[in-house]
C-alpha cells in the first residue's frame, strides 16, 4: 500500500458485513476528498462470510487500501490496530454497516480545521428496508426512543459529550490514549469522555451525516438493545462518569416494572400501587402519542407497529 502524501486515514472495523460492505465501499470510493490523500484500513474480526472476499475485490481499484485481521474480534482492538498502522494527519473511524455521502470525509476534515476540536462528528441517520426495519429507523430518530441523543435526533452545532464514530486529530491518541479494549460497546463514549475530562473538545455539526443501516427485525433489535443495556452497566462499573443519565433511563424503567409490583405484593401499599399504575398509564399514553407523531412524520402505515418497537427499545 502506498502511503506517501496520505492526509486522512480511515479505519473501518468489520465482521460478517457481506450484506452491506459493498455499498459502504462504493460510497467511500465516490468521496470528493482527493482519494490519493486517503488510506482505507479495514480491520476484519475473522469474518465467516464473504466480507474479506468483497474487500479484496477492491484492491485493484484503489492503491491505498489494506486489510488487517483482528483475532480479538471486538471494535476497540480493531481501532487500535488500525490507528497504530495509520499515517494520516487525521484519523476517521467509520463503520461497515453504514453509507456515506460524497462530502463526508471533506466535511469532517473541514470542521476539524475550522473548529480546532479534537473530535468532530454529526448525524447518524437510521436507515433500513422493509416494514419492521423502517419502523425501527423511525423509532431510532425519535426523542421518545433515544432521548436527547443529538447525533440521532439532530440539534444545533457545538460542543457535545459524544458523537458517533468520529474524526480525530492524530495527536488525540498520543495525548489521551487509544480505545479502551475492555469495552466491547461504548468505547466511543468512553474515549470522548476521556478527551473532555482532560480539556479536549468534541464537536457536533448536523452538516456531517451518515446513514446507519439498523436492524430490520424485532428479534435482532431486542437482542441488540439487551446487549447495549448490559454494556451500559459494565461501562459504568469499569469507567465511572463516562455515561450520562440518558443511558440508564430504559434500565430504570424496566427495573421499576419488575420491583414496583413486587413491593405492592410485599407491602400492600396503595401509594406504590398507584405509582405503578400511573407509570404504566403515562408510558402507554406517551408511547401511542409518539407512535402517531412519528407515523405522521415518516409514514402513517408504520404507526400500528411502532408502540411495539418503542417498547422493544427498552427491553
Amino acid at each position: 500500500m502506498e502511503t506517501v502524501g496520505v492526509e486522512v486515514s480511515v479505519v473501518i472495523p468489520v465482521y460478517n458485513e457481506e450484506r452491506h460492505i459493498k455499498k459502504c465501499i462504493n460510497s467511500l470510493l465516490q468521496q470528493d476528498y482527493p482519494l490519493e490523500k486517503v488510506e482505507f484500513i479495514f480491520v476484519d474480526g475473522n469474518s465467516t462470510d464473504k466480507t474479506v472476499e468483497i474487500i479484496k475485490q477492491q484492491f485493484p481499484k484503489f492503491a491505498n487500501i489494506s486489510l488487517l485481521t483482528n483475532d480479538n474480534r471486538t471494535v476497540p482492538y480493531a481501532m487500535n490496530m488500525g490507528i497504530e498502522q495509520s499515517v494520516g494527519k487525521y484519523i476517521i473511524r467509520l463503520d461497515g454497516h453504514s453509507e456515506y455521502p460524497t462530502n463526508y470525509l471533506s466535511t469532517c476534515v473541514a470542521y476539524l480545521e475550522k473548529t480546532g476540536a479534537d473530535n468532530v462528528g454529526g448525524l447518524a441517520l437510521a436507515k433500513s428496508e422493509g416494514y419492521v426495519g423502517r419502523s425501527i429507523s423511525a423509532v431510532l430518530s425519535s426523542k421518545f426512543g433515544v432521548g436527547n441523543s443529538t447525533f440521532r435526533t439532530g440539534g444545533a452545532e457545538g460542543d457535545v459529550d459524544t458523537v458517533p464514530f468520529g474524526a480525530f486529530r492524530r495527536e488525540v491518541f498520543e495525548n489521551y490514549g487509544l480505545y479502551d479494549e475492555r469495552l466491547t460497546r461504548n468505547q466511543d463514549i468512553e474515549l470522548n469522555y476521556r478527551i473532555r475530562k482532560n480539556g479536549g473538545r468534541v464537536f457536533f455539526t448536523p452538516n456531517i451525516k451518515l446513514h446507519y443501516l439498523n436492524r430490520d427485525n424485532l428479534k435482532d433489535f431486542a437482542r441488540q438493545n439487551y446487549s447495549n443495556g448490559m454494556w451500559n452497566v459494565i461501562t459504568w462499573k469499569l469507567c465511572p462518569g463516562s455515561l450520562s443519565l440518558r443511558h440508564f433511563v430504559p434500565f430504570a424503567f424496566v427495573i421499576s416494572l419488575i420491583f414496583l409490583p413486587l413491593l405492592v405484593l410485599i407491602t400492600g401499599s396503595s401509594v406504590i400501587k398507584g405509582l405503578f399504575l400511573f407509570e404504566i398509564y403515562l408510558y402507554g399514553v406517551l408511547n401511542v402519542a409518539f407512535s402517531v407523531y412519528e407515523g405522521v412524520r415518516s409514514d402513517m402505515w408504520l404507526t400500528p407497529i411502532m408502540p411495539l418497537v418503542f417498547f422493544d427499545l427498552v427491553n
